[in-house]
């Protein structure tokens, strides 16, 4: 692939006041709970409101079953896009991995964020509650276990989040525009937030995103591939990987053992060749 294809697709955004959709979906499990519309709006400086944001985190364990991540995966310099408040960074980096997570929401402080996780944690749980229909209870057995498991995730989050701010493992960015180089990366994932999201991310933005992070990173794996809004293969995917090919990129689909929303079962694998 030349890189510089993929540095050209993002200059082509609109950067006028109109408020663009960010990389944000740190909620990372919900889907079809239109009460709580979890990507995040920002202005061309790329401000967050934080009463939009409903943070949720998400584990190393869970992140290594979502992106298929072996021993030697783990091993790599990795780019988290959209982390939100995960744990990945934290218990990834305090192995001695070399992880950078980039989220708007990053321009917060640890009590900011703390404190809208507070405000929202009954709403989240009540949506889970009655929407449990949509997801599979195999790992995690009860709406009360998720609960447990993400307060747990957050919570790790939280006291690693100044440090690794300060040494710049947590960055305030989004899609389309990241502020790396070419192939700073050797491997790019991004949860819940592409493809999710179709019905609010249009298909220009998801060609400039995904080109975007094939521009920083050898390998990008995106998942999940359905839509929030119709639980189906986004529309955009095949468009994605039409545009994929003819610069270049490799793209497969490959099979994960991760389901929690309902047929959630592929993510998509980009190569630069």
């Amino acid at each position: 692939m030349k890189r510089n294809q993929a540095r050209f697709a993002y200059n082509k955004v609109i950067k006028a006041d109109k408020l663009q959709l960010a990389c944000f979906a740190s909620l990372h499990i919900l889907a079809n709970c239109n009460l709580l519309f979890m990507v995040a709006l920002y202005t061309k400086e790329n401000i967050v409101e934080l009463s939009k944001v409903v943070p949720w985190g998400i584990s190393l364990s869970e992140y290594k079953e979502i992106f298929s991540l072996s021993d030697s995966d783990l091993e790599k310099t990795i780019l988290g896009c959209g982390d939100g408040p995960a744990c990945f960074n934290a218990e990834l980096s305090s192995t001695g991995g070399n992880v950078i997570s980039v989220d708007p929401i990053y321009q917060f402080n640890s009590e900011q964020i703390r404190s809208r996780i507070d405000e929202v944690y009954p709403q989240v749980m009540d949506q889970v509650s009655k929407n449990k229909g949509d997801y599979v209870w195999r790992s995690i057995g009860s709406v009360e276990e998720l609960g447990n498991v993400r307060m747990d995730a957050i919570k790790t989050f939280l006291s690693d989040y100044e440090k690794g701010r300060e040494s710049g493992r947590y960055i305030n960015a989004s899609l389309p525009t990241l502020p790396f180089e070419d192939a700073k990366f050797e491997l790019a994932l991004c949860s819940h937030y592409l493809f999710l999201y179709s019905e609010h991310v249009n298909q220009e933005q998801h060609i400039l995103s995904i080109r975007e992070l094939c521009r920083v990173a050898n390998e990008v794996r995106v998942y999940p591939l359905l839509s929030i809004g119709s639980n189906k293969q986004s529309l955009h995917l095949e468009p994605v990987v039409s545009d994929l090919n003819d610069i270049g990129v490799s793209v497969t689909l490959v099979p994960v053992e991760y389901e929690f929303q309902k047929g959630a079962t592929e993510m998509l694998v980009a190569k630069c060749v």
